[in-house]
């Protein structure tokens, strides 16, 4: 089975198998977790005026915040249970899922290099037999039909089908089974991405999708959400302290200006498989 499908996926793969970007792996350095996300909640300014490691450390508890908050919205997993980390990036969040519950963690990525870092991660950290990745297309994983208790995508939505996605989810979701995504989106309002939107875009070779898609492919999938969370205001501290780190890329006033002007919304959304 070919993992890669189209020229697009292709070329998504291809990025991340290059990819090695300070902003993810020195962050990753400050505490051995390695995230591809962006971070929520208040600043600790006072480390402007200290080591740039200072201003690092900070980013970092910026975004481990934001993938515990994910987790929390998952509920009650029982050790016996099974989640999936669909776009697992460099395994980050699904170590603190095995932590948290102490369950099964899958992740799955169309990144051979991030799997292959991930699984060395499992390794180091003694958890291989509980906590795997795999090089698997999250449009077709290959899991059991109602074999999962629970799944995210941290930030990874933009770069696929959202009606393909939920579709997969909804078939290999248990009943009751528990969605949350944590991803940027532009404001229906706009009626079109707005210049700052399209420059993330261009910037991460993804195609945003504007927020009523979520919840119209959720409907459509049998996916009903519990909680909708606007992270938006929680997230700019975040970018206004990156936009002055030693890790800033150029992409952050587009993200700034996008927030600020309401074109673009943060949101985390938990549904649960009916």
């Amino acid at each position: 089975m070919s993992i890669l499908t189209t020229a697009y996926q292709q070329s998504i793969a291809d990025y991340w198998n290059k990819e090695e970007s300070p902003v993810n792996l020195r962050l990753g350095e400050v505490s051995g977790t390695y995230h591809h996300h962006y971070g929520i909640g208040a600043v600790d300014w006072s480390v402007l005026g200290g080591p740039d490691e200072r201003i690092i450390e900070e980013m970092h508890r910026l975004e481990t915040a934001q993938a515990e908050l994910l987790l929390d919205h998952l509920g009650v997993i029982e050790p016996t249970g099974r989640l999936l980390d669909s776009g697992s990036g460099r395994g980050g969040t699904s170590f603190m899922a095995n932590q948290r519950f102490g369950c099964h963690v899958d992740g799955i990525s169309i990144s051979q290099k991030q799997v292959d870092f991930s699984n060395d991660q499992a390794r180091r950290r003694g958890v291989k037999d509980r906590v795997r990745f795999h090089f698997r297309n999250m449009l077709d994983t290959g899991f059991k039909t109602g074999s999962l208790n629970g799944i995210w995508n941290n930030e990874s939505t933009m770069y696929v089908d959202l009606s393909k996605l939920f579709a997969e989810y909804a078939r290999i979701l248990a009943p009751g089974g528990r969605y949350v995504c944590i991803t940027g989106c532009y404001n229906d309002v706009y009626g079109h991405p707005s210049k700052a939107v399209s420059q993330i875009n261009t910037h991460y070779i993804c195609d945003i999708h504007p927020r009523s898609a979520y919840f119209r492919a959720m409907a459509d999938n049998r996916l009903v959400p519990i909680n909708v969370v606007d992270l938006t205001e929680a997230t700019i501290p975040y970018w206004e302290l990156r936009a002055q780190s030693t890790v800033a890329t150029g992409i952050e006033e587009a993200f700034l200006n996008a927030y600020k002007d309401g074109s673009f919304h943060y949101l985390l959304i938990a549904a649960d498989r009916i």
